[in-house]
């Protein structure tokens, strides 16, 4: 059982591994479509290795195999269309196929115990999605942030020209005629000025 568990677990590292930070690109359809195929065979084959066991462990079973499909699909998703809501849909995936699989273990317990049990499960799903939002956020904002610097240094530089522009036609104002204009027909060459 647990080799099945981690040969799911193996094959979503692969794919992460492989993709890594994705590109702005992302990966063709046909490596998207063939991967999904795997991840299918893969759950397939975890999910047959849980039918022999029996209670309880059974139930684990099926939540890691199920868990482990889910991560490895949001992982691919995200290499096939690598956006932060992407990410963020990896990381709640994680969450909840972990949540899953803690809550069944809990189920080998009774009493105060189980309640603990469930409680922890609970209180780290509730972690770990709270950080997959504040990353979410964190990049958006990041986003924003790039997008307001090169705004500002856009600003920052067109002000500079400005002002250089107006020293250069300061100093065409020393001469006069024919100079002059060629002075300041250079200035505005030189500084983008019509």
């Amino acid at each position: 059982m647990k080799c099945r568990i981690l040969t799911m677990t193996a094959i979503a590292a692969a794919i992460a591994a492989t993709f890594g930070e994705p590109s702005a690109a992302g990966m063709s359809k046909p490596d998207y479509l063939s991967s999904k195929d795997r991840i299918a065979a893969e759950y397939k084959t975890a999910k047959a290795a849980c039918e022999p066991l029996s209670s309880n462990a059974k139930d684990v079973c099926m939540a890691q195999a199920k868990g482990g499909e889910k991560v490895a699909l949001a992982e691919l998703t995200a290499s096939y269309q690598p956006t932060v809501k992407a990410r963020y849909d990896v990381r709640l995936a994680r969450a909840e196929a972990d949540y899953s699989v803690a809550k069944e273990k809990c189920d080998d317990q009774s009493g105060n115990a189980k309640d603990v049990c469930v409680k922890e499960a609970q209180a780290a799903r509730t972690t770990a999605k709270a950080d997959a939002k504040a990353n979410m956020k964190t990049a958006d904002a990041k986003v924003v942030a790039g997008k307001e610097i090169a705004e500002a240094r856009k600003d920052a530089s067109a002000d500079k020209r400005d002002a250089d522009y107006a020293v250069a036609k300061e100093k065409c104002d020393a001469l006069a005629g024919a100079a002059k204009d060629a002075c300041v027909g250079s200035a505005k060459a030189n500084f983008g000025k019509s």
